[in-house]
C-alpha cells in the first residue's frame, strides 16, 4: 500500500482483544512494506558499518605509506557513502509510508465504528477519549508500527558487527561483543515508571481535552450565567496538572537518554584504553584500533533504536488499547443475516411491547427523559450489547426490534438506518450552507421546501437571508457555522426537523423534537409532521399535550413497560399515571386525586375541561 492509495477499500476487521494484539495486527496486515522498510534498513545499516573498515585501511595505509591501500580504501568509502546515503534515503520513505498508511488504516477503522454506532458512540466512550484516540494515539500507534523494521535492521546489523569484530580482533571484539547486550538491556528496569508517568500524561491530557470540548459546546450557557471564569479556572489547574506530569514523564525518558549516552562513553574510554595499551606493546595495528574504534562509535546509532523502540511501545500500547476500547463496541449481539430486504409496516419492540402501527403518528410518553432517549435508540436498531459475564460467557441478547416482522438487527447498518432514522433530542448541525444541510440522501418524495414549511422554518429563512446580503438575500445558500451556533436553539432544532423529514425514511423516531420551541410554533409543527408523514410510520417522544393532541394514537411507557395506550384526551381521563406526567401533576394532587372519599363526599378530582386546559 502507497500513500497515493489511500483510503484502503476495506480497513479489514482488526484483532479487538488487546493492545499488544491489535499492534500485531497492523503489522502484519503491512507486512509488505515493513519487508521492504527491513531490507532498506539493513542496506543503511550496511554502510555505516562498513565505513570504519574503509577509515581503518586508510589511515594504514598512510602508516605503511601505501598509496594504492589508500585509493583502495577511498574508492571503499565513496562506494559506502552511496550505499548510505540510498538506503538512509528510501529507509526514511518507506517508514515514512508504513508511518501514514498505519495510522490512516487506524483512522478508518474509527471512522468506521463511528458511523457505526452513531450518537451511542458518546454514551458509551467519553468524548474527550475519541478526540484523544483519533489525533494523537493514531500518530502514536502508527510510530510503533513504522520504528519495528527500523528496529529489527539495526538489531540485525549489531549481532552482525559484534561477529564481526570477534572474529577480526578477538582481543578487542569480545570486550565489544560482552558489552552491547548490557548496553542495549540498561534501561528496561527504567521503562515501567517511565510507562507508568506517560499513561498518568494521557490519561489528564484526555480529562482537559474533554473538559475543554464541553466548555466549548456550553460557551453561550456559560456566558450567560457568568460561569466564564470558573470554568477557564477549571481548565487552568486541569492544563497544570498536564504540564506537571508532562514534566514527570520527560524527565523519566531524561534520565533513560543520560543512560544511553553514558554507558556507550563508558565502553568507548575503556576501550580506548586498552587498544592504546594494546598497539604501544604492538600487539595490533593502529588501524586495526581506528577500525574497532569507528565500529564501536557508529554502532552508537543502531543502539538509539532499542531506546527509541521501547519508547514507541511504551506510548503506542496505551494508544492502542484505547483504540480496542472504541473498536471493540459493537452495534448489536447479533450479525447481519438478512440481505436486499426493504421492511415496511408496524414498528414493534419486545422488550417494552411498544407498538407503533405502519403509517400512523404515534406519541410515546415516559416519566423518565433517559428512558426515552434509550428507548428511543432502540427504536432505530441502535440498542447496546449486555455487558459479557464473569466467565467471559457471551453477552445475554435483548429482543431486537421489529419493523415489518424483520428484525433491524439482522438487518445489514446501512439497510436499518435507511429503514429507520432516529432525531436525538440534542440534533447536531453540521457547518455548510443551509442547500447543503438538506442535500442528504432521501427517498425524493419530500422537498426541501416541504419540510421546512412543515417544521414551521420561515422565521429562520427570513433570519439566514438577512444574515447573506452579498448572496441576493438567498437563505439556502447562507452558511451556518458549526454545530448551528448562530442560530437560537429552537431555530436548530427546527432546522433538524426540517432535515429528518427531508429523508422521509420508513418510519422517523424523533425525541423531543419540540422541546425548544413556544407553543404557538409547537402547536404547528405538531400540525406539519401529521401531515406530511401522512401514511408514514412517525414515533414522537413527548410529553407535550399539543403534540400528543396530535398524534394518531399515544403509548404511555412506564418502568420499561407499556402500560396504557389511547388517544391524548381519552388517557387524561382513564390514566392517572399519564396525567400525572402530562399535567406535571404534585404528589399532593395526585395523593388527592386518588383519595377514598366519604360517602356524599365530593371527589378532588378536576373536571376533565380544567384538565385539558391545564394541559
Amino acid at each position: 500500500m502507497q500513500i497515493r492509495d489511500l483510503p484502503y477499500s476495506d480497513p479489514g476487521d482488526p484483532d479487538v482483544r488487546s493492545g499488544p494484539r491489535f499492534l500485531y495486527w497492523l503489522g502484519r496486515n503491512q507486512l509488505g512494506g515493513q519487508v521492504k522498510a527491513l531490507c532498506w534498513g539493513l542496506l543503511h545499516q550496511l554502510g555505516i558499518a562498513g565505513m570504519p573498515v574503509g577509515v581503518g585501511l586508510a589511515v594504514q595505509a598512510v602508516i605503511d605509506r601505501s598509496g594504492s591501500r589508500l585509493a583502495l580504501a577511498g574508492g571503499l568509502i565513496a562506494v559506502l557513502g552511496i550505499v548510505l546515503a540510498l538506503g538512509d534515503t528510501m529507509l526514511h520513505r518507506t517508514a515514512v509510508t508504513n508511518w501514514i498508511t498505519a495510522a490512516a488504516r487506524v483512522q478508518q477503522l474509527l471512522a468506521r465504528k463511528t458511523a457505526e454506532l452513531g450518537s451511542a458512540l458518546t454514551r458509551r466512550v467519553a468524548a474527550g477519549e475519541v478526540v484523544a484516540v483519533s489525533t494523537g494515539d493514531v500518530e502514536k500507534i502508527g510510530w510503533f508500527v513504522e520504528a519495528l523494521s527500523r528496529f529489527a535492521a539495526a538489531a540485525i546489523a549489531l549481532v552482525g558487527v559484534c561477529v564481526w569484530l570477534a572474529f577480526y580482533l578477538p582481543s578487542l571484539g569480545l570486550m565489544v561483543a560482552l558489552a552491547m547486550p548490557v548496553l542495549a538491556l540498561a534501561v528496561l528496569p527504567l521503562l515501567p515508571r517511565a510507562t507508568r508517568r506517560a499513561d498518568e500524561q494521557r490519561e489528564k491530557a484526555g480529562k482537559a481535552t474533554e473538559l475543554a470540548s464541553d466548555t466549548v459546546a456550553g460557551l453561550r450557557v456559560l456566558r450567560g450565567i457568568g460561569g466564564e471564569e470558573l470554568f477557564l479556572g477549571r481548565y487552568r489547574r486541569a492544563s497544570q496538572e498536564v504540564r506537571r506530569a508532562a514534566v514527570r514523564s520527560a524527565r523519566m525518558w531524561a534520565l533513560i537518554s543520560a543512560v544511553q549516552v553514558l554507558l556507550p562513553g563508558i565502553l568507548l574510554i575503556s576501550l580506548v584504553w586498552y587498544g592504546a595499551t594494546l598497539a604501544r606493546d604492538g600487539r595490533i595495528e593502529v588501524g586495526q584500533l581506528v577500525t574497532v574504534y569507528s565500529a564501536v562509535t557508529l554502532m552508537l546509532f543502531p543502539l538509539r533504536h532499542f531506546e527509541e523502540i521501547a519508547m514507541a511501545y511504551s506510548f503506542s500500547r496505551p494508544s492502542a488499547q484505547r483504540a480496542v476500547r472504541v473498536l471493540s463496541l459493537r452495534r448489536s449481539a447479533r450479525e447481519a443475516t438478512v440481505e436486499g430486504v426493504t421492511p415496511s409496516g408496524d414498528l414493534y419492540d419486545p422488550a417494552t411491547g411498544l407498538m407503533a402501527p405502519g403509517g400512523q403518528f404515534t406519541a410515546v410518553v415516559c416519566g423518565d427523559p433517559d428512558q426515552a432517549g434509550r428507548l428511543a435508540e432502540r427504536l432505530g436498531g441502535h440498542a447496546e450489547t449486555g455487558e459479557e459475564g464473569e466467565d467471559g460467557e457471551a453477552p445475554a441478547k435483548t429482543p431486537s426490534v421489529l419493523l415489518g416482522g424483520v428484525a433491524l438487527d439482522e438487518l445489514p447498518l446501512d439497510a436499518a438506518r435507511a429503514s429507520v432514522l432516529v432525531q436525538d433530542k440534542d440534533p447536531v448541525l453540521l457547518s455548510g450552507t443551509l442547500q447543503e444541510l438538506l442535500d442528504i440522501p432521501a427517498s425524493g418524495l419530500v422537498t426541501a421546501g416541504a419540510a421546512l414549511e412543515a417544521a414551521q422554518c420561515g422565521d429562520v429563512l427570513s433570519a439566514l437571508a438577512q444574515a447573506s446580503p452579498d448572496n441576493g438575500g438567498d437563505p439556502m445558500r447562507t452558511r451556518i457555522t458549526e454545530r448551528g451556533r448562530s442560530l437560537s436553539g429552537g431555530q436548530r432544532q427546527r432546522l433538524a426537523l426540517a432535515r429528518s423529514l427531508v429523508t422521509d425514511p420508513e418510519a422517523l423516531v424523533l425525541d423531543e423534537p419540540t422541546s425548544a420551541v413556544d407553543s404557538h410554533t409547537e402547536a404547528r409543527v405538531a400540525a406539519g409532521i401529521a401531515k406530511l408523514r401522512r401514511g408514514r410510520t412517525t414515533v414522537a417522544f413527548a410529553s407535550s399535550p399539543l403534540l400528543l393532541d396530535a398524534a394518531d394514537r399515544v403509548v404511555l411507557v412506564h418502568e420499561g413497560t407499556v402500560v396504557a395506550v389511547g388517544t391524548h384526551r381519552d388517557l387524561l381521563r382513564t390514566e392517572p399515571r399519564y396525567r400525572a406526567v402530562v399535567t406535571r401533576e404534585t404528589d399532593e394532587e395526585a395523593a388527592a386525586t386518588s383519595a377514598p372519599h366519604g360517602v356524599g363526599e365530593v371527589p378532588a378530582m378536576k373536571s376533565t375541561q380544567e384538565i385539558e386546559e391545564r394541559a
